[in-house]
C-alpha cells in the first residue's frame, strides 16, 4: 500500500490484520531534499495502522543503506522485504556477511541512541 494514513482504515474494513507498504518512494527520495517529508508519510500511516491494530510491513529498495532510518522512525514494522538488495548484497559480500550487516541495521534502529553531551 502506498502511505496513506486514511487508507488504513479501508484496509481494517475489508479484513486485513496486516499492510504492507510500498516504499520504492522513500528509497527514490533517500539522497534528495524529499526524503524528509516521503518518510513522514510513512511515519502518519504507520500510526493511524498501529491506531486501528494493523500490524505492518513494509518492502520494496529497502537496503542497507536506508533501511535503519526507516525502521527507527516508522512504528509497528513487523517486517521488512528485503529479498532483492540481501541478494544482490550477498553477491558481493557473501551471504553470512550480509544477512550480518541487514541484522546490525535492525539492531540500530531498535537501540535508543544517546545525545551528545551537548544536546542533553
Amino acid at each position: 500500500m502506498d502511505p496513506i494514513a486514511d487508507a488504513m482504515i479501508a484496509a481494517k474494513a475489508v479484513g486485513a490484520d496486516r499492510v504492507e507498504f510500498y516504499t520504492e518512494t522513500y528509497a527514490r527520495a533517500w539522497s534528495d531534499s524529499r526524503k524528509d517529508k516521503v518518510l513522514s508519510q510513512f511515519v502518519h500511516a504507520g500510526r493511524a495502522a498501529a491506531a486501528i491494530g494493523l500490524g505492518v510491513n513494509a518492502g520494496h529498495d529497502l537496503n542497507r543503506d536506508n533501511l535503519t532510518e526507516f525502521l527507527r522512525a516508522v512504528p509497528g514494522v513487523q517486517e521488512v522485504s528485503i529479498g532483492h538488495a540481501l541478494i544482490a548484497d550477498a553477491l558481493e559480500l557473501g551471504y553470512a556477511a550480509t544477512v550480518k550487516d541487514y541484522l546490525r541495521c535492525i539492531d540500530e534502529a531498535f537501540t535508543p541512541t544517546v545525545p551528545p553531551i551537548a544536546a542533553r
